[in-house]
């Protein structure tokens, strides 16, 4: 059974499933911010996948990124795997606008989280549910 890292469970919101990844909700509302987490539990590093399921994660990333880009209107994609903190293998995929709290700054660090009212996450929910591949599956 997979377990995901606690910070992650207490920091963001599950949205659902591609084939591979868990697909979480950065709670943080200045940023469009996901996170992919590989449902594989021990694993640290992109090369601790086996070869099919690091194709497999690129692949979600990749499907993700052009819906995220293209939907929330980004004029950059961050893509990012750093583990520093949380150890367990999971990749930032962040919709960067040039008028967004931070740009051109990293934003890590940058400005304190503001947490989505409940009605913010139902309506990102209702959105992606319009606009995700068949592959996707909901929580």
């Amino acid at each position: 059974m997979f377990i995901l890292d606690e910070y992650l469970n207490k920091d963001c919101i599950a949205i659902g499933n591609f084939p591979l990844c868990q697909l979480l909700l950065k709670n943080d509302k200045k940023y469009p911010w996901f996170i992919l987490v590989p449902r594989r539990n021990d694993t640290i590093e992109v090369f601790d996948l086996l070869p099919d399921e690091q194709h497999q994660m690129w692949a979600e990333v990749t499907t993700f990124s052009e819906i995220l880009k293209a939907d929330f209107k980004a004029d950059k994609i961050n893509i990012g795997t750093l583990g520093n903190i949380i150890s367990q293998l999971h990749i930032h995929v962040i919709a960067r606008r040039k008028d967004d709290a931070t740009w051109p700054a990293s934003v890590w660090d940058k400005l304190p989280a503001e947490p989505y009212e409940q009605n913010e996450i139902e309506a990102i929910k209702a959105h992606l549910q319009k606009i995700m591949p068949v592959t996707f599956s909901f929580k």
